[in-house]
């Protein structure tokens, strides 16, 4: 059960990811997937950017983990993979800005990693051992 909350975590906190430009521009992810999605079911080439498939393809995986009895560790893994293509972009930009409320947005996604993979590693672990 703690590796599906750890997932769901994962999945909700990569939502929040703020990103600003310009003067005026700005955007939280959640925000930005459902432009994404409005725009693919008008023409999908819009969406056949590695920036915008990859992310979106690591949150289905784990939403997929979240259905399954117990959660697959390289699913899991392929996810936040996947999901870290955009959202440190994002951070670094935002880090090399000085931009404090990106770089802060991140910090529950980049917490959550941190945790999962702990989580996993001591499951792990704890298999091998006995």
């Amino acid at each position: 059960m703690k590796s599906k909350m750890l997932n769901l975590g994962l999945l909700l906190t990569s939502l929040i990811g703020y990103h600003e430009w310009g003067a005026d521009n700005s955007y939280y992810i959640f925000q930005m997937e459902r432009e994404v999605i409005t725009k693919m079911m008008e023409n999908f080439s819009n969406a056949l950017s590695p920036f915008v498939l990859l992310p979106m393809l690591g949150q289905l995986l784990l939403i997929f983990t979240l259905f399954q009895k117990s959660p697959s560790r390289k699913l899991t893994y392929l996810g936040i993979v996947m999901l870290s293509a955009l959202l440190v972009f994002i951070f670094l930009i935002g880090a090399g800005t000085y931009n404090v409320k990106v770089v802060l947005s991140f910090i529950p996604f980049i917490a959550m990693v941190v945790l999962t993979i702990r989580h996993h590693h001591h499951e792990q672990r704890k298999a091998i051992s006995g």
